[in-house]
């Protein structure tokens, strides 16, 4: 939803659920971790009623251990962390859990995908960012393809249902091919949001033939 109208959220995610989505990605940005200033718990509690959708939590803050309850109260179904964010990661995942939450690791573009490997025996997701986090409308990196192809194979050594989800610069131009490197939930907001009369026929050209995400 970093894509939106943020004076009217709750309006934009009805939009968002009549359009076809399965779930709303919802960005919890500090300004500190990384340089732009979103909304926390609060305001998330108070969009729960525009939609019974999966509540997604990309968790871009300094602190991520102080927000894990309030975020879950509020009505997360899974929350992401980023792995460059904490100091003690598995800590905060193994917090998330204890909570009967869903959790994700997010990794930046300049992160190297095999950092994931300690953590994946308790993710439920995988998160490859596809610019760098912060602002919304960025640019693609192509080389995110191959990424995706490389955790892909990670996770397929592991004995686990593991989403890969894919964020940044999301569109029909690179969807497939996301697709068939192996990602399973795909995140786009200004592709959607940039004609909001198509948002229901841009949905379905992400997914094709997939029926992803």
């Amino acid at each position: 939803m970093l894509a939106s109208d943020f004076s009217k959220l709750g309006s934009e995610i009805t939009e968002v659920t009549k359009a076809g989505a399965d779930w709303i990605h919802l960005d919890v940005m500090d300004g500190q971790f990384v340089p732009n200033l979103t909304f926390g718990p609060p305001v998330i509690a108070s969009l729960r009623k525009y939609s019974n959708l999966h509540f997604d939590i990309h968790l871009m803050t300094k602190n991520p251990d102080d927000l894990i309850s309030p975020l879950i109260d509020a009505g997360a179904d899974s929350i992401t962390l980023h792995l460059e964010a904490s100091t003690n990661l598995q800590d905060v995942i193994s917090e998330v859990i204890s909570h009967g939450c869903k959790v994700g690791v997010a990794i930046n573009p300049a992160t190297h995908e095999e950092e994931i490997l300690p953590f994946l025996p308790e993710l439920d997701l995988v998160l490859v960012m596809s610019v760098v986090p912060g602002y919304g409308g960025q640019s693609f990196i192509p080389d995110s393809i191959d990424k995706v192809k490389r955790v892909s194979r990670i996770i397929d050594g592991v004995n686990k249902d593991i989403e890969i989800q894919v964020d940044g610069g999301v569109s029909t131009e690179n969807s497939q091919a996301l697709i068939e490197a192996g990602a399973t939930v795909l995140v786009a907001g200004s592709f959607l949001f940039s004609d909001k009369d198509e948002m229901s026929n841009s949905i379905l050209g992400l997914r094709g033939n997939s029926g992803l995400v």
